[in-house]
C-alpha cells in the first residue's frame, strides 16, 4: 500500500519537475514599451545617438523589418551601393536634407516610399514621443553621416500638446493612443491600424482585412493578435511578420483594449 502510494507520488513529482523544466526553457514573449527619455537643454549628439541606438535595437522594433534587405531598406549597412542611411538620407528627396528626410520617414513614412518596397512603415509619431523620434534621427544620421540634431529640435519636456493633438502633456512621455478615447474607430485611426488594415471603407491592404474579422476569430484570439501579433499569422501575410508593433499592450488602456476587442469581435 505505502509502496504504491510512494511510487504514485514520485511519478507526480517527476512529471511536475519535467514540465517546470520545459516551461523555463521556452522563450517568454514580452510586449516592450519604449522607455521615456528626459533629455535636457544641454543634450549632446553622443547622448542622442546612444538613446536612439537603444530604441532602434530594442523597443522601437526597427530591426523587425530593416536590415533584412527584403521588406524594408537596409539602414545600418549598404543599400544597393548607396552606403548606410547616414550617407544617403540627404539625397533621397529634392529639397530635404538628411535630418528633414529622416524625421519625415518616421512621422509620415508614406510621403516618400523607396522604390522596390511597399508602404508598410507605421507612423512612429503615434507610438514614440518627439524626444524618441529625434533620438532615432540622430542615431540614423550617425551611420555614415554627421549628426546635426540638437536640443533646439526637441520640444521641451513640459510643453503642452497643441490643440487637437493626441498625447499626454509632456514630450518625454510616449503619446497616449487616441488621447485615451474608448471609441473603437477613434482608437483604430489613432493607432494607425488603417495604414495596413481595411475596416469597412477605410484602410489599406497590407495586413488582413478586419471588416469581418469577428467571423474568423473569437474575442480572445483578437485580443491575442493585438497583444502578441506574431503568434498568429494569417495565410498569405507571412512576409509581413514583425511589421505590426508589439507595444499596444502597454500603450492602450485596459478600457481601450476591451472596447477595441469587442468591436472587432462584433464585425461578423
Amino acid at each position: 500500500m505505502w509502496a504504491n502510494n510512494l511510487r504514485i507520488i514520485a511519478v507526480v513529482l517527476g512529471t511536475l519537475a519535467l514540465y517546470t523544466l520545459i516551461a523555463n526553457k521556452i522563450p517568454q514573449v514580452q510586449s516592450e514599451v519604449p522607455h521615456a527619455l528626459t533629455l535636457g537643454a544641454n543634450v549632446t549628439p553622443e547622448q542622442l545617438t546612444a538613446a536612439g541606438d537603444q530604441l532602434y535595437h530594442g523597443a522601437g522594433g526597427c530591426t523587425a523589418c530593416h536590415g533584412l534587405g527584403t521588406r524594408a531598406p537596409n539602414l545600418l549597412t549598404d543599400e544597393k551601393g548607396l552606403g548606410p542611411i547616414g550617407a544617403r538620407c540627404g539625397k533621397r528627396e529634392s529639397g530635404k536634407d538628411c535630418k528633414a528626410y529622416l524625421y519625415e520617414s518616421l512621422t509620415n513614412p508614406r510621403a516618400y516610399v523607396v522604390a522596390g518596397y511597399e508602404p508598410i512603415m507605421p507612423e512612429m509619431g503615434r507610438i514614440l514621443s518627439p524626444q524618441q523620434i529625434w533620438a532615432l534621427v540622430a542615431f540614423l544620421e550617425s551611420n555614415g553621416g554627421t549628426v546635426d540634431v540638437t536640443a533646439s529640435d526637441i520640444p521641451a519636456a513640459n510643453a503642452a500638446p497643441a490643440a487637437g493633438e493626441s498625447g499626454a502633456p509632456g514630450a518625454a512621455t510616449a503619446p497616449r493612443i487616441a488621447a485615451g478615447s474608448t471609441d473603437p474607430m477613434t482608437i483604430i485611426r489613432g493607432a494607425g491600424c488603417t495604414g495596413c488594415h481595411k475596416v469597412g471603407s477605410e484602410g489599406g491592404a497590407i495586413g488582413p482585412n478586419l471588416t469581418h474579422v469577428g467571423s474568423r476569430l473569437s474575442a480572445s484570439l483578437i485580443r491575442e493578435c493585438i497583444l502578441k501579433p506574431d503568434t498568429r499569422v494569417s495565410k498569405g501575410y507571412e512576409k509581413f511578420v514583425g511589421v505590426m508593433p508589439k507595444m499596444f499592450g502597454n500603450q492602450l488602456t485596459g478600457a481601450q483594449l476591451e472596447a477595441l476587442v469587442q468591436f472587432l469581435a462584433s464585425r461578423k
